[in-house]
C-alpha cells in the first residue's frame, strides 16, 4: 500500500481560503498539541490527545470559549459550565469513552499542581468510542497518560491518523484517526488563522472533497437498505482562532463546524455523539485575574463580520476530516463488543487516487 499522505497531496484542497504554513490547528500561534497512543499487547489500541490554547497557566489566564451540541450522545466533561461561563480554565483533552472520568480525574491533579489555591476545577475533557478496535472495558488509559501528553504538548507540524485519541477510531468504514487543518483569512477580512482539530469517529456516505468516495469504494451507511457503512461513532472537533471573539461569537463558530462535517458525508446518526467547542486565544479577549477582578472591557470581533470566518471554519473542519483518513493506518486490535480480532483498514489511497483521476482527469 501506498504511503500514507495528506489529503492535499492527493489533490484534494476543499475551500476556497488557503492553509497556514503547518495545515494544522498550531497555525494558530501559541497552540500546542500533545499526543500519548496506547497500544499494548493484542488488545489495547487507544489514546490521549490534549489541546492547550496558550503557553502560560490556563486557570488563571482563561480563553473565551463557545460550544455546538450537534448530537448529543456523548460524555463531554465540563460541558455545561463551559457554556455557562463562556471559557475555558483547563487544556482540552480527547480519550475514549470509558476513559473520560480517569482523565478529568488527571487533567485536575495536573492543573492542581500548577495552582496551589485553586478549590474548583472545571476539567473539560472529550470523547469517542474507539471499542470496535480497542478492548475498551480494560480501561487502558492511565492519568500517567494524560499527563504525557499535556507535557508533551508542542507547536508545529501535528501527527495524524492512528494517534492519541485517534488510535482505536473509525470513519465511514475506514480507519479513522487525529486530522488537522487550518485557513487564513485575507488581510480585507481580518487576516486571522482559524485552526481545526477532529478526532474522527463517526460515518455516513464519505465525500472528499465534494467527489463520492464512499459510493465508489463500495462503502456507506445504509447500504444494505439502499444498494446505492457505518454510521454510528462520535466525532470531536475543536477550533481555535486569533480573531477576538466573544464567547457568543465562538459558539457561533463552533456551530459551523456542522457545515464541514456535512460535507464529509456525516449521517449524523442517532447514536453519533458529535460536538464542536470554539475557542479564541487572542490577548485582548483573555479573561485574566486582572481583569476579571476589574471587569475590563474586552475586544470583540463585529458580528457583520463573522461570515468569512464561518466559511473557513467549515472549511478546516472539513479537510481536517480527509486528513485523519488519509492518514490514518490500518491497525488490528480487539471489538470489545464480541471479544474477536478486529481489523481497522485504512483507505486505500491507490484506489483512491484512480477515482479522483476518473472525476477530475
Amino acid at each position: 500500500m501506498s504511503e500514507r499522505v495528506r489529503a492535499r497531496d492527493l489533490g484534494l484542497a476543499p475551500g476556497i481560503f488557503a492553509p497556514g504554513a503547518y495545515n494544522a490547528i498550531t497555525d494558530v500561534a501559541g497552540l500546542r498539541v500533545g499526543h500519548a497512543t496506547v497500544i499494548e499487547g493484542d488488545a489495547i489500541r487507544t489514546g490521549v490527545t490534549a489541546i492547550l490554547p496558550h503557553a502560560g497557566n490556563l486557570f488563571t489566564n482563561r480563553v473565551p470559549a463557545g460550544l455546538a451540541v450537534i448530537n448529543g450522545y456523548g460524555k463531554l466533561a465540563g460541558a455545561t459550565q463551559l457554556v455557562e461561563l463562556g471559557e475555558l480554565e483547563t487544556p482540552i483533552v480527547l480519550t475514549n469513552t470509558l476513559a473520560v472520568g480517569r482523565a478529568v480525574e488527571a487533567l485536575v491533579d495536573w492543573t492542581l499542581a500548577r495552582n496551589p489555591d485553586a478549590v474548583s476545577v472545571n476539567a473539560v475533557v472529550g470523547e469517542t468510542n474507539d471499542g470496535r478496535l480497542n478492548d475498551i472495558r480494560a480501561r487502558g488509559v492511565t492519568a500517567a497518560h494524560v499527563h504525557a501528553a499535556l507535557d508533551g504538548a508542542t507547536d508545529g507540524p501535528v501527527a495524524e491518523g492512528c494517534v492519541g485519541a485517534g488510535t482505536g477510531t473509525m470513519a465511514f468504514g475506514f480507519k479513522g484517526g487525529i486530522g488537522t487543518s487550518s485557513r487564513l483569512l485575507p488581510a480585507p477580512l481580518g487576516g486571522w488563522t482559524i485552526g481545526a482539530l477532529v478526532q474522527a469517529n463517526y460515518g455516513g456516505v464519505l465525500t472528499m472533497d465534494g467527489i463520492p468516495v464512499g459510493r465508489a469504494l463500495g462503502k456507506w451507511y445504509l447500504k444494505e437498505h439502499t444498494d446505492r457503512g457505518d454510521a454510528d461513532g462520535s466525532v470531536m472537533v475543536v477550533l481555535a482562532t486569533d480573531a477576538p471573539l466573544s464567547d457568543r461569537n465562538l459558539s457561533r463558530l463552533a456551530a459551523r463546524a456542522t457545515a464541514g462535517l456535512a460535507r464529509t458525508g456525516a449521517a449524523f446518526s442517532d447514536g453519533s455523539g458529535d460536538y464542536a467547542i470554539a475557542l479564541s486565544t487572542h490577548p485582548g479577549v483573555r479573561r485574566t485575574a486582572e481583569r476579571r477582578a476589574h471587569q475590563a472591557i474586552i475586544a470583540d470581533w463585529p458580528n457583520d463580520r463573522m461570515s468569512p470566518l464561518f466559511v473557513a471554519a467549515a472549511e478546516a473542519v472539513e479537510e481536517a476530516v480527509l486528513n485523519a483518513l488519509t492518514m490514518a493506518t490500518t491497525i488490528t486490535g480487539r471489538d470489545a463488543r464480541s471479544g474477536r480480532r478486529a481489523t481497522g483498514q485504512a483507505i486505500d489511497l491507490d484506489a483512491l487516487r484512480a477515482i479522483l483521476a476518473r472525476y477530475r482527469p
